[in-house]
């Protein structure tokens, strides 16, 4: 409805919308029976539309619904119905569909409702998540079959059970420590060493900084589900939620953003095709013919490979950036708020002390007047008595 004329509105006409206040207040009236925001093509907002996932009555969560509020780790309320979800991050939407089965993703031409019903233990602030809508939109929504590679396998835990999950993709076999080498000495080594001693600087959350990690580890184990967990058990952002359930089939923090980081991580390290900054020139050489075949066979692997490290460490740079940007930027609202505050405070001091010297004049005239006073009664009287 557009307040006020009571009209249908339309989620591509801006004319037929109003401002959060006027529609507020429409709905204090009694006339509507709640509020709602479009998307537009002007916004940075996301919608992610989760229905029939919650039990109004038990307030349980079906799985695949908790996994992408936990990975979004953004502002959520429970939609009107009370059986779903509304989840709002920053982010583009990724190309191809927008929805399968019970989840939906809306970034423009869409009207959603508010209920301002927060979802507890998450963020009160829409936040930037776009690593994690591109991850949720390929496994949840995207048209394309399953990656071959990414299919589940047996694997087996700390604790020596069985579970699913995704099997390794190249056979590394590089001990812990030479692999803790390689990776500090890589074109991205820096960012490495930092997520390794447990800094979560340019992420909005130590999630991401997890996920960041667990990527990288990811990439140099040759996706080895045992290796990154013990990898980053020694690392700086290990934390006590590393080993706590989270999920309805037993599963933990840890194990799933593990699985995720392996699902997320197109390219793997391979000793045998791959150039670091760690290895040097083979010091003797095949006849010529082989090491020409060899190179050959070798070159078009490693320049992919290596364009797409450089694609995903600007992407990652990118990110960084733009999270420390909006950091900033709040930081010079909250700044700015302040002066405010202060130029508020600062000249109504400056009133409370004019009106202080003004009151202290007056008294020192009354005084000199009743002064003048006396002098004059003293010396009549004294006349007088004489």
């Amino acid at each position: 409805m557009t307040p006020g004329s009571g009209a249908f509105a339309s989620s591509t006409d801006p004319e037929t919308w109003a401002s959060f206040e006027t529609a507020l207040e429409y709905a204090d009236t009694g006339n509507a029976d709640g509020i709602g925001f479009v998307f537009t093509d002007d916004d940075p907002i996301v919608g992610v539309d989760l229905d029939d996932c919650r039990d109004p009555a038990s307030d349980d969560v079906d799985d695949t619904a908790q996994d992408v509020i936990e990975r979004l780790d953004s502002y959520t309320e429970i939609s009107p119905s009370g059986t779903g979800f509304h989840v709002l991050i920053k982010g583009e939407l990724p190309d191809g569909r927008n929805r399968r089965g019970s989840i939906e993703l809306y970034d423009t031409a869409r009207f959603f409702t508010v209920t301002g019903a927060r979802l507890e233990d998450t963020p009160a602030r829409v936040a930037r998540r776009q690593d994690a809508l591109v991850a949720i939109h390929r496994e949840y929504v995207q048209d394309s079959d399953p990656d071959p590679e990414h299919e589940s396998g047996n694997r087996r835990t700390r604790n020596g059970t069985e579970t699913t999950g995704s099997v390794a993709h190249t056979d590394v076999d590089l001990e812990d420590e030479d692999l803790l080498e390689r990776a500090r000495n890589a074109s991205n080594g820096e960012k490495f060493e930092r997520l390794w001693r447990g800094s979560t600087a340019g992420y909005e959350s130590q999630s991401e900084a997890d996920m960041a990690l667990c990527c990288l580890l990811a990439f140099w184990t040759g996706g080895d589900q045992q290796q990154i967990d013990r990898l980053f058990r020694q690392s700086g952002l290990l934390r006590d939620k590393w080993d706590e359930v989270h999920y309805a089939d037993g599963s933990t923090y840890g194990e799933k953003t593990v699985e995720r980081a392996i699902a997320s991580t197109s390219e793997f390290y391979d000793p045998d095709t791959r150039e670091t900054a760690t290895e040097s020139t083979p010091r003797t050489s095949e006849p010529s013919t082989t090491a020409s075949r060899d190179k050959s066979e070798r070159t078009p692997n490693r320049n992919r490979a290596y364009l797409v490290e450089k694609n995903r460490l600007l992407t990652d740079r990118v990110d960084e950036l733009e999270a420390t940007l909006e950091q900033k930027t709040e930081r010079i609202e909250q700044l700015e708020a302040t002066i405010e505050d202060l130029k508020t405070e600062l000249a109504e001091r400056n009133r409370e002390i004019k009106q202080t010297r003004e009151e202290q004049v007056d008294t020192a005239s009354d005084c000199d007047t009743a002064s003048e006073t006396a002098s004059l009664w003293g010396r009549l009287f004294g006349e007088s008595s004489e």
